[in-house]
């Protein structure tokens, strides 16, 4: 059996193997000592042991396709009301390379960072017949420090920080995937994921195991909590009668710690709590990491969502993939109030303007009341007033696909405010 040559694979690989060979508290039974055919049993571990690591591999390759939509004639800046949409400037990942692109409001780019994943991780195996590589080709997202550092994600298998120049300052490979933030002590609450054998979820195939992790701002991880077990120990756990028991079991996409504004309308709103999404089972949750639970919970109309976000006023905001029901499209960002889950506000798009995207996107509320949001497979993002009227839209001018005919996955668009320091550009 071939090993993987990166040492976090050998460490998944052979957990799971341990666990497939009956070591461990939570291992199935042994097989018996030869199948029907008389195959001797250790032939018949060792299929079985190939076969869990190619599982294990795929599972570890999953991601997002560089892009899957036609593209269109036009692209760049196509709507800007200057009077009505917001000011600042515009950071972005897209499918189609591995970087981040700092634009202005009329997307003229200003400043890039660059890194393949070969040179930010040059021992890790190259892509085989084994192995989706479709994360070694861009950065989920990213986000950028006022010197001009910039964190990204290449998505399941590292975090790098880059300086202004896109030299690398440190690499942590402990399958980092969709989110992160960075806390005002410098800490990073990441979310990370393990591939592996999980015989109470499912004896027989490995899962990917969602959970929080906490590095230093060096990049060294000192603690990693298992969402899957913060639902097992919490009052919520009939959340998970919904689970998918094999292969990417909650996918979860985002992560928030909590300022405690919401605090005073429910109290499992607490500052240093963390507001996550699963996507599988369409729940969004708190997380109180120092007890290891999770403290609320909700599921409504909204399905496969992303980006739950807190705003001012005491309400939630997030962006539903699938849950809309308009003519318009599937997709949707609605504001609800978390005590009653009651809708307070909601963009579905319009007549000729139809609004989805099966995976991924993002909203983020700016500082004037309007909404930017990003529109990931069809590589749009735009701003809406609170009527709904847009006054901002850029299609990405990147492309996709083996003839370049589709229009690159647009995984976020981040408006910074206008004071936000560049200085550091040359």
């Amino acid at each position: 059996m071939r090993m993987c040559r990166h040492p976090a694979q050998n460490a998944l690989l052979l957990l799971a193997l341990a666990a497939l060979c009956g070591c461990g508290e939570d291992a199935p039974e042994d097989p018996p000592a030869a199948t029907e055919d008389g195959t001797p049993e250790g032939r018949w571990r060792m299929a079985r042991a190939e076969d869990l690591e190619r599982e294990i591999r795929n599972l570890q390759g999953i991601g997002y396709v560089s892009g899957s939509r036609p593209a269109p004639g036009r692209y760049g800046v196509t709507v800007f009301d200057r009077e009505r949409a917001g000011s600042g400037t515009n950071l972005y990942t897209s499918g189609h390379a591995p970087v981040a692109i700092l634009m202005d409001m009329d997307g003229k780019e200003l400043h890039r960072w660059e890194c393949a994943f070969e040179r930010a991780l040059p021992d890790f195996p190259p892509p085989d017949e084994l192995e989706k590589s479709h994360f070694r080709r861009y950065w989920r997202r990213c986000r950028l420090f006022e010197n001009g550092d910039l964190l990204a994600v290449f998505e399941g298998h590292a975090m790098i920080k880059l300086n202004r120049d896109s030299e690398i300052l440190w690499t942590f490979a402990g399958a980092p995937h969709h989110d992160f933030e960075v806390a005002a002590s410098g800490e990073i609450y990441a979310l990370t994921r393990t591939a592996h054998l999980l015989p109470r979820i499912n004896p027989r195939r490995p899962v990917l195991e969602d959970s929080v992790s906490v590095l230093d701002a060096e990049g060294r991880e000192t603690r990693r909590v298992s969402i899957l077990r913060c639902f097992e120990n919490s009052g919520f756990r009939t959340t998970l009668e919904s689970m998918d028991r094999g292969g990417d079991l909650l996918h979860t996409n985002t992560l928030e710690i909590l300022d405690g504004s919401l605090a005073d309308r429910v109290a499992a709103f607490a500052r240093g709590n963390l507001l996550i999404s699963c996507l599988k089972t369409s729940t969004i949750a708190v997380l109180d990491l120092e007890r290891e639970t999770i403290v609320w919970a909700a599921q409504g109309s909204w399905q496969r969502q992303h980006q739950p976000t807190v705003l001012p006023g005491g309400r939630l905001m997030l962006f539903d993939n699938l849950g809309n029901r308009s003519p318009h499209g599937k997709s949707r960002v609605m504001e609800i109030d978390p005590a009653t889950l009651e809708p307070l506000w909601i963009f579905e798009g319009a007549a000729g303007r139809s609004f989805q995207t099966d995976t991924c996107g993002s909203c983020q509320r700016l500082p004037n009341g309007n909404t930017l949001i990003t529109e990931s497979d069809n590589g749009r993002a735009f701003e809406v007033l609170p009527d709904g009227t847009i006054v901002w839209e850029f299609l990405s001018p990147h492309r996709a696909g083996q003839k370049d005919d589709l229009i690159a996955t647009l995984f976020e668009v981040i408006r910074l405010p206008p004071d936000f320091p560049l200085g550091w550009i040359d």
